[in-house]
């Protein structure tokens, strides 16, 4: 990819101080853009800022509070000038809260699961689209669903409230896409498949699971994704490349979704 493809571009990424989110940040920045990215945790949003140097601002703040997201497109908009666009990166795995298959699934364990993964995507995209809207701009909106909201793994990844929530991922990014495409607000959707973060220590350190996304996740000689794998797509998608796209689902998943998989 050559560099520039978002000269001037002012972006906000929630939940862009590790991982997936971070690495797209800095694949940003490489391509001219200034982003501000926002983390749960004063070290993670220390380390960011290192990384992103001048041309990035690491702010904490919880994604399930209304105002971060306000708070985080106003700080793009008073340090650099204005706002172009919105990466929602934010969620994670409701285990510990309860998620699982439906006969152990606790309601808490669903609703703790819901506000982090669709509620902050929510309020995100909510803050983003009143921004673009009172201020007459164009702009763009790009979501992280997972593989797992259309294609499920019922023997190896049966969390139950996760799956809902991606798959509510992928009906809203496309409801909104429909409605504010009258307005030059594009919104779409990436669903990578098993990636090596925080989020996947426990199968990325499991043999069994290893030797499953060998088959499952067949590109590459059957490996585990890798933050970087979405950069590209992230780069195109917040540029203006793409002002002719809205309301797309794209499967960053290693062959997941074409691929039987065999346990």
């Amino acid at each position: 990819m050559a560099e520039g493809w978002l000269t001037n571009k002012n972006i906000v990424v929630i939940g862009g101080t590790g991982g997936i989110g971070l690495s797209s940040a800095r694949a940003f920045v490489v391509q001219g853009a200034r982003v501000v990215v926002v983390g749960r945790r004063q070290e993670t949003c220390d380390e960011a800022q290192e990384v992103l140097g001048d041309k990035g601002i690491a702010v904490c703040g919880d994604a399930t509070q209304p105002s971060t997201a306000e708070n985080a497109i106003q700080t793009c908009v008073e340090q650099w000038g204005s706002f172009h666009g919105l990466y929602h990166v934010a969620g994670g795995s409701g285990r510990r809260m309860g998620d699982g298959p439906l006969h152990e699934l606790t309601a808490e364990g669903w609703n703790k699961t819901f506000e982090l993964n669709l509620t902050s995507l929510m309020l995100s995209n909510q803050a983003a689209v009143r921004w673009l809207l009172q201020h007459k701009k164009e702009g763009t909106l790009l979501n992280i669903s997972s593989v797992l909201g259309a294609y499920p793994s019922p023997v190896h990844f049966a969390t139950h409230a996760y799956a809902a929530c991606k798959s509510a991922v992928m009906g809203f990014t496309r409801s909104l896409a429909a409605f504010y495409a009258k307005d030059n607000i594009r919104v779409n959707c990436l669903a990578p498949a098993l990636v090596e973060t925080p989020m996947a220590k426990r199968a990325a350190r499991d043999e069994t699971i290893l030797s499953f996304i060998k088959t499952k996740q067949p590109l590459d000689g059957g490996r585990i994704g890798q933050p970087a794998d979405m950069d590209g797509l992230a780069c195109y998608f917040m540029s203006d490349y793409s002002r002719f796209t809205t309301g797309q689902i794209i499967y960053v998943d290693g062959g997941w979704s074409v691929s039987e998989g065999q346990l």
